[in-house]
């Protein structure tokens, strides 16, 4: 992956290295990368890019499919630093732009394609929740939330799976819902 380079700003602009157009990482306030992005994105001169990934959760009513951001709490944004700098960093949701002290890193080009190409056309990648034999999964949802079992069998044509499961010391094969099970080893 590209490195990220850290520039001096803030000092008169012949003594700046920093591009005019440049990636910068940004704060956002806590679970706000996506409100961040939509204000970001109303401002003239401002490219956003908030990479998401979307799973299946666990819960007690049994599984969810999330969105969340791929990396909690920040996103990038391509702006003309001189110009955009303040509305940038006071823009709803925002936090602030990564920095220290005067070093302001930027993120190069190459770095934002990378992760691009690894997402789907509207920023986000899917991740599967494909199970097979072996897995290791949990139960969501039901009497059963959160035991975690291994399967034996797919059962495609019923939807089902067969896993194997370790009830009152004893291990017994039982037929579940593909549904209703979430994979523990999965890629996230």
């Amino acid at each position: 992956m590209s490195e990220i380079v850290v520039h001096e700003i803030g000092k008169s602009s012949a003594s700046a290295t920093v591009p005019d157009v440049a990636w910068f990482c940004l704060r956002s306030q806590p679970k706000h990368e996506h409100i961040a992005a939509e204000h970001l994105r109303r401002i003239d001169g401002v490219e956003v890019f908030n990479p998401r990934m979307r799973y299946t959760r666990s819960t007690r009513l049994g599984p969810a499919t999330v969105t969340e951001s791929m990396f909690p709490n920040y996103l990038f944004a391509r702006f003309h630093w001189q110009e955009l700098l303040a509305r940038v960093h006071y823009a709803p949701g925002v936090s602030g732009i990564v920095h220290f002290g005067e070093k302001w890193p930027t993120v190069p080009d190459q770095a934002i394609e990378e992760i691009r190409a690894q997402l789907a056309g509207d920023g986000v990648r899917v991740i599967p929740n494909d199970v097979a034999a072996g897995d290791t999964v949990e139960v969501s949802g039901g009497v059963f939330h959160g035991l975690q079992l291994v399967v034996s069998q797919v059962l495609p044509g019923k939807q089902r799976v067969m896993v194997l499961m370790d009830f009152l010391g004893r291990q017994t094969m039982v037929e579940v819902g593909a549904k209703s099970v979430i994979r523990r080893d999965s890629e996230r």
